[in-house]
């Protein structure tokens, strides 16, 4: 992916979860995606911490807006690309810096994960 495409993806990406609009969130998603997170232990209780295809994440996430919405917002800072790959890095509502890291199969996600810093004055 070229970074003029990733950057759009990630402007794109990042509109929709400002919106907290998940069919939105999940267009680019495929069927098959895994996706990791730390949050996947706290919120669904799975110890993998990874979740199985696009059902699977959008419990996942319908949960996550549930228990964050109205203040869920997330502010774009960086945008890296590898071939198949993109990185978005991001701060949310708390301040904390997280990285998405988003690989690619044609045009849909079909592997994901998130990486957190630590939130700010904890």
């Amino acid at each position: 992916m070229d970074h003029d495409a990733a950057e759009r993806f990630a402007e794109e990406w990042i509109a929709a979860w400002n919106a907290h609009d998940l069919d939105r969130i999940l267009v680019p998603y495929a069927e098959d995606v895994v996706f990791a997170s730390p949050h996947v232990v706290d919120i669904l209780g799975e110890p993998t911490g990874e979740v199985h295809g696009k059902r699977a994440l959008r419990d996942y996430w319908a949960k996550g807006l549930r228990d964050f919405s109205p203040r869920l917002h997330f502010t774009l800072q960086d945008v890296k690309t590898s071939r198949d790959t993109v990185v978005i890095t991001y701060r949310n509502e708390r301040g904390q810096s997280v990285s998405e890291c988003l690989a690619f199969r044609g045009d849909e996600v079909c592997a994901g994960f998130a990486a957190y810093g630590r939130v700010p004055g904890t």
